[in-house]
């Protein structure tokens, strides 16, 4: 079973690459994902504990200038389009 992290506050020059080797300090990384011009991403975790322990290692730790924000993503919700 695998576990996705949020990752919140990041600088916006940060890549796909760095994200994934800073997560991989903690585990194995399925997934790294920056969302270009929105300061946040995705980590997706081997395991639960990797994740947790991910988590409680880098957030509030300091990345490129910037205090990380990591929590456990949350499920993609549904989004209907509101056509009238």
């Amino acid at each position: 079973m695998k576990a996705r992290l949020f990752v919140g506050n990041l600088d916006y020059s940060v890549t796909d690459q760095e994200l994934h080797d800073l997560f991989s300090k903690w585990g194995k990384v399925s997934e790294a994902v920056v969302i270009e011009g929105k300061g946040f991403g995705f980590v997706q975790m081997s395991t639960p504990k990797e994740a947790e322990e991910a988590k409680n290692g880098l957030n509030g730790t300091e990345f490129k200038g910037r205090v990380l924000k990591v929590a456990e993503a949350k499920p993609k919700r549904n989004r209907r389009s509101r056509r009238y």
